[in-house]
C-alpha cells in the first residue's frame, strides 16, 4: 500500500518521515508525544483501568482521556499529572544521554515518565 501526498508517493512511514520537511526539533517533539501517550496507554491497560475509570480517578471527562490517547489534544502539564498520578507515574526531567554525547540533535524519551512506588 502507498500514499501520495502533494505528488510524492510513500510506501512506508519511514519514507515519509525521512523525506518530510520537519525540522529535527519537530521530529523530537512528535517522538516525545508518541512516547508519552504510548506509556500512558500502556500503564492504563496494565492496571486494567478503562478510559472512563481513569477519567473519574483523575477528575477529567472520558472524552478528554480519549482525545489525549488519540493525540488529538496536547495536555497541559497539570493535566498530565492528574492523569499519571492514579496510574502510579509522575513526570521527571532527566539528563538526555544522546544530547550529552552528540549535541542537541535528538532525544531519548524513555525516562520522561517514571513509575512511583506507592
Amino acid at each position: 500500500m502507498s500514499i501520495t501526498i502533494k505528488g510524492d508517493t510513500f510506501t512506508t512511514f519511514e519514507d515519509l518521515w525521512e523525506t518530510s520537511n520537519l525540522t529535527q526539533a519537530e521530529k523530537d517533539e512528535i517522538q516525545l508525544k508518541i512516547a508519552l501517550v504510548g506509556k500512558l496507554i500502556e500503564a492504563r491497560e496494565q492496571k486494567g483501568i478503562s478510559q472512563k475509570r481513569l477519567a473519574e480517578m483523575s477528575g477529567l471527562k472520558q472524552p478528554a482521556i480519549a482525545r489525549l490517547e488519540r493525540m488529538q489534544a496536547t495536555p497541559q502539564i497539570d493535566t498530565l499529572f492528574k492523569v499519571l498520578k492514579p496510574l502510579g507515574y509522575t513526570l521527571a526531567i532527566v539528563p538526555d544521554r544522546q544530547t550529552q554525547t552528540r549535541g542537541f540533535t535528538g532525544q531519548t524519551h524513555e525516562k520522561m515518565i517514571q513509575h512511583k512506588e506507592p
